[in-house]
């Protein structure tokens, strides 16, 4: 009875074994970083070739020769296709002969004026032959005008057999076989896109458009833009605005624009879809902290700080773009704020915090407080995307 009672009052009456008492919680801050910035907008599209060709033969006959591989990049001028020429060919031959003999014509109607105007100084001859004998003339140097260009009409048909690339760019599969019969600016042949440079076609919102027009962001042709495509993270194919339509379509609320971008690999293709990203300002003096350090409350976004007093205080704040991991911060914070970048979830507004230096650095890996602050912050700060 001794003994447990001794146990007793030993368990009840002992210390409290709980530890000692927690001090203030301890947090990580770092004033923002202030870096010149450009804030970005960015537009889902999809490439268009620059030139769409329809291939259509000018003669009509059938085809005796094709003269490329299909899906091939071919060089303007360069040989597609050739159509029977034998009827081109007697053609040709036959408006030449008229033409020899409209010049024998010609020639023989010259020496009759001749003859006539020396008759008529000889007296031996009258005025009205040697006009009749002019007109004559005139008539045979005409025909010989008409049949000049009667061939070269039939040059033209002879030289419509060849049919050849009228751009530069990448074929698509023949649309008929040797042998089968085509008929002048009827038939499509094949088709031809250009591959560098590529439009990148996209629509806009009213708004964004009366953004543009009233802070004077420089959006107009030739601002820079760049493109990436749906599996890239990167914005890696660059370019430049080049067009802006003149008109937003009433129904869709919307504006057409275009960039050209280059593609000198040919990488790129017609009908690939991407998003643009385009400068939405000029440069500007921003703030910037981790994405981490943005709280969201309601309808605001809050960022917490530690005041003088080492109370940690929510300030609504009002963000813009991201850079890598970092946040713009608008509005609502001022450069000289202890913003916390660590430990917020171990403390809650009013709380005094032990505020313990850490420091937002471009490239730099998650902010470190110094060893005495016990468990490791929990924020990352990444370098601020370049232009």
């Amino acid at each position: 009875m001794a003994l447990a009672g001794a146990l007793l009052l030993a368990g009840c009456g002992g210390p409290s074994d709980s530890g000692p008492p927690q001090g203030n919680p301890p947090v990580t801050v770092a004033t923002p970083l202030v870096e010149n910035v450009v804030d970005w907008d960015e537009f889902a599209g999809r490439f268009e070739a620059i030139q769409n060709v329809e291939v259509r033969p000018r003669a009509t006959g059938y085809v005796s020769g094709i003269h490329f591989r299909d899906g091939a990049f071919v060089q303007k001028g360069q040989l597609l296709f050739t159509i029977d020429a034998r009827q081109a060919q007697a053609a040709l031959a036959q408006a030449q002969a008229q033409l020899v003999q409209a010049q024998a014509t010609a020639a023989n109607a010259q020496t009759e004026l001749a003859r006539s105007q020396t008759l008529v100084s000889q007296r031996a001859a009258s005025q009205e032959e040697v006009e009749t004998r002019l007109a004559a003339v005139r008539t045979s140097n005409a025909q010989v005008a008409s049949a000049a260009a009667t061939v070269r009409a039939r040059q033209l048909d002879l030289g419509f057999t060849r049919v050849t690339a009228p751009i530069s760019g990448r074929i698509s599969e023949r649309q008929v076989d040797a042998g089968n019969t085509v008929t002048a600016d009827t038939t499509i042949l094949t088709t031809i896109v250009s591959v560098d440079p590529l439009h990148f076609v996209f629509q806009g919102s009213e708004a964004l458009l009366l953004k543009y027009q009233r802070n004077d962001s420089g959006v107009q042709p030739g601002a820079p833009v760049r493109v990436k495509l749906s599996d890239e993270s990167d914005f890696a194919h660059p370019g430049k605005l080049d067009f802006i339509d003149n008109a937003l379509d009433s129904g869709a609320g919307t504006i057409r624009a275009r960039a050209i971008i280059d593609n000198p690999g040919g990488f790129l293709k017609p009908g690939m879809f991407g998003t643009l990203r385009l400068e939405a300002s000029r440069p500007y003096a921003a703030m910037l902290v981790p994405d981490t350090a943005v709280m969201a409350d309601a309808a605001r976004q809050l960022v917490y700080v530690v005041d003088k007093g080492g109370t940690l205080v929510a300030k609504p704040v009002q963000t813009g773009a991201m850079r890598g991991d970092l946040r713009v911060i608008r509005s609502g914070l001022d450069r000289a704020d202890r913003v916390v970048i660590g430990g917020a979830q171990r403390a809650r507004p009013g709380q005094k915090v032990t505020a313990q230096p850490g420091k937002i650095v471009q490239g730099a890996g998650a902010p470190v407080a110094p060893p005495s602050s016990g468990a490791p912050p929990s924020s990352t700060a990444l370098p601020a995307a370049g232009r």
